[in-house]
């Protein structure tokens, strides 16, 4: 089936897509070099600056031979995070939009999610629409569940909807929620507010976190928090998820993301160097191909994670799909500093699970700012309850042990790191080094 539906979308990308159009001209490429997932070894890789330069050129033509669902465009969704501060348009047909509802109903159903739940939408409401956003409310339609639409974020200083964070407490609370669902560190947020504040949140049974990379520490750490305001379940489940079209799901903490649709979405490991496709589960960069869309298509897409997979029975539910079982690691958490190549994945693990740590970030920089040639220095910004002493004591410790690098710890409050009322999510790790050159 794979083999099929790609050679569908080559043969599109071939006649009407801009970008790939010219690559497949350029390496002297036809459909017919392509004829299954197995010959996508000899494609060229795509990267996401290629994509964030020219995100136009990634919009498949709507040709007229196409069924009117696949020409006709139903809405636009947005990257987050880019370099240039503008986000990258990505188009999502009807087509694409029926395609994402089979998907969206499959995960549920893993996550045990039905038409009986009351979701709360807790994604911000930003300028450009996320993607996150836009499926939860597909999900909730997929399934026939209600949807609360919290409607955080950066208040409009034209048109201001938005809510503060007590007022999503609340709602959540008002409208018996049993599923909340929204970027971790808001989401942990909102049940630090609700201790506070005394809220009930006894008909909560989930909360569902994507947007960041978030370890057992803190899943924990959330767990921990829900429980204490009343839910039975006090479930947290991590959904892996990129705007460009990945939605892989946990059937249960430490089995896995499961791709719920590998009819849609191909995933591969290549090596990080070489990009050569890798076997046997080996950890390499990874890779997806769209096979089934008619808007924006991607092919042999570099999604930034360092990634295993596996297609053996999965040991929760005994599925076969291609799963990614260990946790993702950004390519930008492996960092060299001072020389050293260093995994930072391991200093946030830490500190997610460090007791009366509320929020934190860490920063690569010089010792002088202007220079590019002045010695590398980590610097962790962080916000807790211990005294600034203590505080400073413990990350620095743990720095030592796992990276080999004493910081400087910066002592300030939460929101001068993460404001859940303005930011869509943290940055937890920040390169200020400047390029050479520049």
């Amino acid at each position: 089936m794979q083999d099929r539906l790609l050679r569908t979308t080559i043969d599109l990308c071939y006649r009407a897509h801009p970008f790939y159009r010219g690559r497949m001209h350029e390496a002297g490429l036809t459909p017919g070099d392509i004829g299954g997932v197995d010959d996508l070894a000899n494609f060229p890789l795509t990267y996401k600056r290629e994509f964030l330069n020219d995100p136009e050129a990634f919009r498949l033509e709507p040709l007229s031979e196409l069924p009117l669902e696949a020409r006709v465009l139903r809405e636009v969704m947005y990257t987050t995070g880019t370099t240039t501060g503008q986000p990258a348009p990505l188009y999502t047909t009807t087509f694409d939009y029926y395609a994402y509802a089979i998907q969206a109903a499959r995960a549920a159903r893993v996550l045990g999610m039905g038409d009986s739940d009351v979701i709360a939408n807790v994604f911000p409401l930003t300028p450009f629409p996320m993607g996150a956003y836009l499926r939860a409310q597909a999900t909730a339609a997929a399934i026939g569940a209600s949807m609360i639409l919290a409607h955080p974020g950066r208040p409009s200083e034209a048109l201001d909807i938005h809510r503060g964070l007590d007022e999503v407490v609340r709602l959540i609370e008002r409208q018996h929620a049993t599923v909340i669902w929204g970027v971790a560190s808001f989401v942990r947020r909102i049940l630090l507010r609700a201790e506070d504040i005394g809220a009930d949140f006894t008909a909560v049974r989930m909360c569902l976190v994507t947007g960041e990379s978030i370890s057992g520490a803190m899943k924990d750490d959330m767990r921990r928090h829900l429980v204490a305001l009343g839910s039975a379940h006090g479930r947290i489940v991590n959904r892996y998820g990129s705007t460009e079209g990945t939605t892989l799901i946990e059937c249960e903490g430490g089995a896995g993301w499961h791709n719920p649709s590998p009819e849609q979405i191909f995933m591969e490991t290549v090596d990080v160097e070489t990009g050569e496709r890798l076997e046997g589960g080996a950890p390499g960069l990874l890779l997806i191909t769209h096979l089934m869309r008619r808007g924006t298509v991607l092919l042999r897409y570099a999604l930034g994670d360092v990634v295993e997979l596996d297609t053996g029975p999965c040991p929760g539910c005994r599925q076969t799909v291609d799963r990614v079982v260990a946790q993702p690691i950004r390519t930008k958490d492996l960092i060299k500093i001072k020389g050293t190549l260093v995994n930072l994945e391991a200093l946030k693990a830490a500190l997610d699970g460090m007791d009366g740590l509320q929020e934190y970030q860490i920063i690569v920089t010089k010792q002088q700012a202007d220079d590019p040639f002045s010695p590398d220095q980590l610097v962790v910004r962080a916000a807790g309850s211990p005294p600034q002493a203590e505080l400073e004591r413990r990350i620095a410790e743990v720095a030592m042990n796992l990276v080999q690098i004493r910081p400087v710890v910066e002592v300030v409050r939460p929101d001068d790191i993460f404001n859940p009322m303005t930011d869509s999510k943290p940055e937890r790790l920040v390169d200020r080094r400047p390029a050479l050159g520049e």
